[in-house]
Parts: C-alpha cells; sequence; structure tokens
C-alpha cells in the first residue's frame, strides 16, 4: 500500500514538473531565441570579418588585437563611463524627490505623474532632434531665452553635460515611477512608529525610507546603469558623437559612447567584425557592473515589509 502511494507521489511530482517545464516553456523559447542565440552569433562574428556584402572570412584573434589596440575603443569607455556617472546619480535623487512629493498626494499629483512620464513614453530620437532645435547655437530655443550664444552641442567641455542633462530629463520619469511603487509598498506604520519616537524630515528620509527603498533602489540602479551604457538615439541625434579633438593623430569623439561607436563600425564603416567584437566588451563590462551592484545590495535589501 505504502509502494503504491510513492509510486503515485512520484508520477504526480513528475506532473507537476512537466506542467511548469510547458508553462516555462514559451518564455524559455524567448530567452534562448532573443537572447542566448544573438550572443553566440556576435561571439561568432567577433572572429570574422563582414562587410555585409562580402563574404564571410575568418581572421581569429585578428579583430580583437585591432580593437584593443585602437584608441577610439578606450576613448569610448571612458565617454560612457563619464555618462554614465552623470546620469544615474542626478536621474536618482531627482526621480526620488518627486517620488516623495508625488507620494504626499498633493493636489495635481495625478496629473504630474502623467507628465513626468511622457518623455519617457516618447522616441528617444525624436525628443532628441528636438532638443537638438533646442540647443542650436544660433536659433535655438535655450539662447533665445538666455539672450546668448552658447555651443551647447558643439563646445567639447560642454557637449556630453547637455547630452547626459537631455537623457536625465527623457528618463527621470521612469525613475520617479518605480520609487512611488516602492514608496506604496512601506507599511504606514512603520511610518508613524518612526515619527512617534521623533523621526522626522530628512532623519525619517535617511534612517527609514531609504532603507524600506533598498529593493527599488537596486532595480533602479540596475536598469539605469545598463540604459546609459546602451545609450545610442540621443547622442544620434545630438551630436553624432561630436564634437571631435586630435589626438596623436586620432579624432576622439567627446560624445562618442560605445554603443554610437558600435553603430559607426558595423553600419559606417561596414566592419561586421570588428562591431561585434566592441558588442563583446560592452556586454563584459555590464556584466562587471551589474555583479558589482548585486553583491554590494544583496545583504543590503530587506523583501519583509511586513
Amino acid at each position: 500500500m505504502r509502494q503504491t502511494r510513492r509510486v503515485g507521489g512520484r508520477r504526480a511530482a513528475r506532473r507537476r514538473t512537466a506542467l511548469a517545464y510547458g508553462l516555462l516553456a514559451p518564455s524559455l523559447v524567448g530567452i534562448v531565441v532573443c537572447l542566448v542565440v544573438p550572443i553566440i552569433i556576435v561571439a561568432w562574428l567577433s572572429f570574422h570579418r563582414w562587410d555585409l556584402l562580402g563574404p564571410i572570412s575568418y581572421v581569429g584573434w585578428d579583430n580583437w588585437s585591432r580593437l584593443l589596440s585602437d584608441p577610439t575603443l578606450g576613448n569610448s569607455l571612458l565617454v560612457t563611463a563619464a555618462f554614465a556617472l552623470i546620469v544615474i546619480p542626478v536621474q536618482t535623487a531627482l526621480g526620488l524627490l518627486l517620488a516623495v512629493l508625488l507620494h504626499r498626494g498633493l493636489p495635481g499629483s495625478g496629473l504630474l505623474r502623467a507628465i513626468y512620464v511622457l518623455p519617457w513614453v516618447c522616441a528617444p530620437l525624436a525628443l532628441g532632434i528636438v532638443w537638438r532645435w533646442i540647443l542650436a547655437p544660433t536659433s535655438g530655443a535655450l539662447n533665445a531665452l538666455l539672450g546668448t550664444s552658447v555651443a551647447w552641442l558643439t563646445e567639447p567641455a560642454l557637449a556630453l553635460p547637455a547630452v547626459a542633462l537631455v537623457s536625465i530629463w527623457s528618463q527621470v520619469g521612469y525613475v520617479t515611477l518605480f520609487f512611488l511603487a516602492g514608496l506604496a509598498v512601506i507599511p504606514p506604520s512603520v511610518v508613524e512608529a518612526a515619527r512617534l519616537d521623533g523621526a522626522s524630515g530628512p532623519r525619517l528620509l535617511w534612517h527609514i525610507t531609504l532603507p524600506l527603498l533598498r529593493p527599488t533602489l537596486f532595480f533602479v540602479l540596475l536598469t539605469s546603469t545598463i540604459t546609459a551604457f546602451q545609450t545610442f538615439d540621443t547622442v544620434y541625434a545630438l551630436t553624432q558623437g561630436g564634437p571631435s579633438s586630435l589626438k596623436d593623430g586620432v579624432a576622439l569623439g567627446r560624445t562618442d559612447v560605445i554603443a554610437r561607436r558600435i553603430y559607426a563600425d558595423a553600419f559606417v564603416n561596414f566592419d561586421l567584425g570588428r562591431a561585434a567584437t566592441a558588442a563583446l566588451v560592452l556586454f563584459a563590462v555590464l556584466v562587471v557592473v551589474s555583479l558589482a551592484q548585486q553583491l554590494y545590495f544583496r545583504r543590503r535589501i530587506t523583501y519583509d515589509l511586513s
């Protein structure tokens, strides 16, 4: 009798396992087709040379040696890192501030939520074209408003901060929405208990709200980092990687982020192998940064707010 029950239990467990894998199958197929297979293809291309028209030829490690010895790769990585260091802290702080203000339920908060999210849902390329007109040195709306003539997008010292501010403006609504969701699940009893103990204002935010928002903060920082390192549309529409400066006879773009460099190698220089190699370098950087964030937040996060 016991053996019959064991056999029946094993069959039920197998059916549950088969059902679980059946339900997961569509997602697994999507991950394999849209994520794993492209990574394998890019890795394969990094050892070949192809101009999109002619035959594909195997070149071994030549693409890697050419790319790693090219100063444009190091410049693109530095520009991308500088861009991320401007964008991520500013948009995170602004998003948190706006979320705290909206969470208080002030009059017009519903309308403001819709307004904040509008730039995020719009096409980045279209927004870039609009901002290129706003920041134009002669006929731009910003210079007309300030009554001056500043080359926001062609001055080497101003180009990257200008592009970063446009990116912050377009992404801050996304960050605000997630912080709002995080604030909504914080138990009011915890906040009330802290206030009864004398915590208010900055102390309440620093010692109560921010620690309980760490799961949301981790998600926001992770997605913001990936987005910043993959930024292309805004840079392409505003500056196309310029302005450039010469160093040892090589033109280095002040806003030539790594995603734009990959695009230029693939569809301007028609060197798919080099572009694939640069894409793998970007992938490795993102993996390292994401793991570092995961290790930092792993023991600093609590998901049980009850």
